[in-house]
């Protein structure tokens, strides 16, 4: 996982970790905050599986600033961690490993960025000082699920309505809301129909599914329309944009799309690793560009 070559002097290491990882953006975001900064630090990725994730922070030096973390890692990163922050503790998730620095390798500290690139995605999509929504939907109940209940809490939204395929894989999502002290209502998802009411009722929208698993009723709401004036955050961006942004979009709706959530996760983890603020505007323009030419 170490790159090759020594570092030039005051530089550390930072990588994103996960199983796949070859298709993550980190890279591009981490590497064009650094040049903009001005600092030589470096950046790589490794494919790492849950089981190894221990290992791999035992065997970090003084070098490494941090990690950022992908699935499979979010939860068992709880585990490894010297130290979770109260908000990625409440949450039950981890994408971000900040190494303090210190004698030998130094504290791990376990922290949660993406409730941060939730909020800040939908504030810059509503293009209003001060919003708040009063109602939201939420589309999946994994890891990111859990983050969004978070982040739609910090917006002021502290009851919403889950829809999932699965109920009964939703235990965690559930748990996590008792923590935060927020309720859910969770609803199995029975067809595009009920899915389509639920959205058009609602001024948030966020969805947290797989990339395509959201088409059909994407394909549905462009027929049916009903979302003017209501936000939906999409977390697939690859292709983008979707079918369900797209179909959002025709019923007069205001996407977020999943590439600013990932965008402004990825600025606090900059934040985090070297103690600086992130240089957003570099980093869009650098994550945009990627995205361009994967043809996204």
């Amino acid at each position: 996982m170490h790159p090759a070559g020594a570092l030039p002097a005051g530089a550390r290491r930072a990588a994103v970790l996960g199983k796949p990882v070859g298709h993550s953006l980190s890279p591009v975001l981490h590497g064009a905050a650094y040049a903009a900064l001005g600092i030589e630090w470096v950046y790589g990725l490794a494919e790492v599986d849950a089981d190894e994730l221990g290992g791999v922070v035992a065997s970090l030096d003084g070098e490494w600033a941090g990690l950022s973390l992908t699935m499979p890692l979010k939860h068992v990163a709880l585990e490894v961690a010297d130290v979770v922050d109260p908000l990625a503790e409440v949450v039950g998730a981890v994408n971000t490993l900040i190494v303090q620095p210190g004698p030998g390798r130094g504290l791990v500290v376990g922290a949660n960025t993406d409730v941060h690139g939730v909020v800040a995605a939908l504030r810059e999509a509503s293009g209003r000082e001060g919003w708040r929504p009063s109602g939201a939907v939420v589309l999946g109940g994994g890891a990111t699920a859990a983050s969004t209940l978070a982040a739609l809490a910090e917006l002021g939204i502290t009851d919403s309505l889950v829809l999932v395929r699965n109920p009964a894989r939703a235990g965690a999502l559930q748990r996590a809301a008792h923590r935060m002290g927020v309720h859910v209502t969770l609803r199995r998802w029975s067809s595009v129909e009920q899915a389509a009411d639920a959205v058009t009722s609602a001024d948030v929208t966020v969805s947290t599914l797989p990339a395509g698993a959201g088409d059909e009723l994407g394909d549905h709401l462009a027929t049916v329309g009903g979302t003017s004036g209501r936000v939906l955050l999409d977390v697939a961006y690859d292709p983008w944009p979707s079918r369900l942004a797209a179909g959002f979009t025709a019923g007069g709706g205001t996407v977020a799309p999943g590439w600013a959530m990932l965008l402004h996760q990825a600025a606090e983890q900059v934040r985090l690793m070297t103690g600086r603020p992130a240089p957003l505007e570099a980093m869009r323009t650098a994550l945009t560009g990627a995205l361009a030419r994967r043809g996204g």
